[in-house]
């Protein structure tokens, strides 16, 4: 490789495609043929071809997966010293640039080696719907636990045991389900992912790792996709972006769980939704296969004049076991 190669910096377009389907968040995943891996679409930005990055996203995307996006968002710029290298020194420095797009499924994807993922499929602490996942307790804790204990010095172990109170919430402090991208350094600095041993982390364990791990940094890219989406949809709209044109509100709750990952109270969470006006009736209801058939409702686009902030504020979490 030439010392111009060395410094050379290319601009690359990654997308964390998000939908959800049957109560499971779906992140559409393209396999890599050398290794099988999974990775979130991507390709080179090109400013010959592409006349802005978005632009050039567009593009990939559709060569790629053969979907038309439509709501997408610039989430970060991603640009870890070989975070796109097969090899130690091969090829110049990559700088992604990560996306979020909203999309409604629309049964199995068309274009060759993708496929639709759970995205609790990558990181599977992140799911609190049903009860605290037993991976915490069993093999996240008292990893982190000997993390700190590893620390080479007192602050750098204060503050370990710190990240790992807030992150997780240890020591009787809340679970905040948009810390996704904290929780998942946190555990690849811990060497608990796949991606340390592949990347020649000090501390990588000799251990099953956590979660499947993805191509290059794009599992920590999906991480910040999910905290975005996370934080976003309580004060806009965002959600309407995967849900079919009508609905009921079960429909909605239920999609508002699986990306939040937690069960929030029925009657406080249509108390809010009617409240803010953000769906109106139709008039119609769903043609249940059983049981009692339920309103059929659809987003308010005018809400979006109405108030400047209109979304889905959390704070309507359901009791349980948790």
């Amino acid at each position: 490789m030439s010392p111009a190669d060395q410094h050379a910096v290319a601009i690359g377009l990654s997308a964390a495609i998000v939908s959800v389907a049957e109560e499971q968040p779906g992140v559409l995943t393209v396999r890599h043929p050398e290794d099988g891996s999974d990775g979130l679409p991507f390709g080179p930005f090109d400013p010959l071809q592409h006349r802005t990055l978005e632009s050039g996203l567009r593009k990939w995307v559709g060569e790629q997966t053969y979907l038309d996006l439509g709501y997408v968002e610039q989430l970060y710029t991603f640009g870890d010293r070989g975070r796109h290298e097969m090899k130690s020194g091969e090829g110049p420095r990559i700088v992604s640039v990560g996306y979020l797009a909203l999309t409604r499924q629309s049964g199995e994807t068309k274009a060759p080696d993708t496929l639709w993922r759970d995205w609790y499929r990558y990181c599977p602490w992140e799911d609190w719907r049903n009860e605290k996942p037993a991976v915490i307790a069993e093999v996240i804790a008292p990893a982190l636990k000997a993390f700190v204990k590893a620390a080479p010095d007192g602050p750098t172990a204060e503050l370990r045991r710190d990240r790992m109170r807030l992150c997780f919430g240890f020591d009787g402090l809340p679970w905040d389900e948009e810390k996704v991208l904290e929780r998942y350094e946190l555990l690849y600095e811990a060497g608990l992912v796949q991606e340390s041993t592949r990347d020649g982390r000090a501390n990588a364990k000799q251990m099953s790792p956590l979660g499947t791990g993805m191509l290059f940094d794009h599992r920590r890219i999906l991480a910040t996709a999910i905290a975005r989406l996370r934080g976003k949809m309580k004060y806009r709209p965002v959600v309407f972006e995967v849900m079919p044109p009508t609905f009921t509100l079960l429909e909605l709750q239920r999609t508002v769980e699986a990306i939040s990952g937690i069960r929030l109270h029925k009657q406080n969470f249509r108390r809010l939704v009617e409240g803010q006006g953000l769906v109106e009736g139709t008039g119609k209801v769903s043609a249940l296969s059983r049981g009692r058939p339920a309103e059929l409702f659809r987003f308010r686009r005018e809400v979006l004049r109405e108030r400047p902030s209109p979304g889905l504020r959390l704070g309507t979490r359901a009791r349980g076991p948790l």
